[in-house]
């Protein structure tokens, strides 16, 4: 049986993007926060560094660990998470709550200090790379896993001192936040 790629009716008969039914998870991530406007630092810079957790594992797998990463990372405080030194690394390494990989932690603190850095401030530099003439996608084919707009970004994120921002994370921070409408055409939240 082949998966569905149109919208298809979820359990109140409403349209929806076809990953939103796979699991209650989904579900409400999808209807309660995915390609709503975030506009920021804060909320940005959760979005990101938990992308780039997800690099190489689940979506699903980041969601459901989202409140302990957001203890681990004192709410994704960019101000808080720029002064981890070394102990808070070790203590998110033994942090069986979150994603312990060394790389992605040390990241997202690195990037926590380049969001200080930013002139205009993270939400203001990731907004100008919004993109609302996109096409809405009809099947999820039409959906790609990353833009010109995201490599951009990606690119003016890694000028400042960013890791683990590259195309497809940024792109799929760019959906989580509401930069472009991913939702497909049929889909009730379009």
């Amino acid at each position: 049986m082949t998966e569905p790629t149109g919208a298809v009716p979820g359990p109140d008969g409403e349209l929806r993007c076809p990953w939103a039914l796979s699991t209650a998870d989904y579900l409400s991530y999808h209807d309660d926060e995915w390609g709503k406007p975030v506009r920021d630092d804060i909320g940005i810079y959760e979005r990101l560094c938990l992308e780039a957790f997800q690099s190489g594992l689940s979506w699903l797998t980041i969601l459901r660990k989202r409140e302990n990463f957001r203890a681990a990372f004192k709410g994704f405080d960019p101000v808080v998470v720029a002064e981890f030194g070394p102990g808070d690394v070790a203590r998110l390494l033994a942090d069986k709550g979150i994603v312990r990989n060394r790389a992605k932690i040390e990241a997202a603190i690195s990037n926590a200090r380049a969001v200080l850095e930013l002139p205009d401030g993270l939400a203001a530099t990731v907004w100008t790379y919004a993109d609302t003439a996109a096409a809405a996608p009809r099947t999820m084919a039409d959906i790609p896993a990353w833009t010109p707009g995201s490599k951009a970004l990606s690119v003016h994120l890694r000028r400042h001192g960013f890791r683990f921002t590259g195309p497809v994370t940024a792109y799929a921070a760019m959906q989580s936040c509401g930069l472009v409408n991913d939702h497909l055409i049929e889909c009730f939240h379009r």
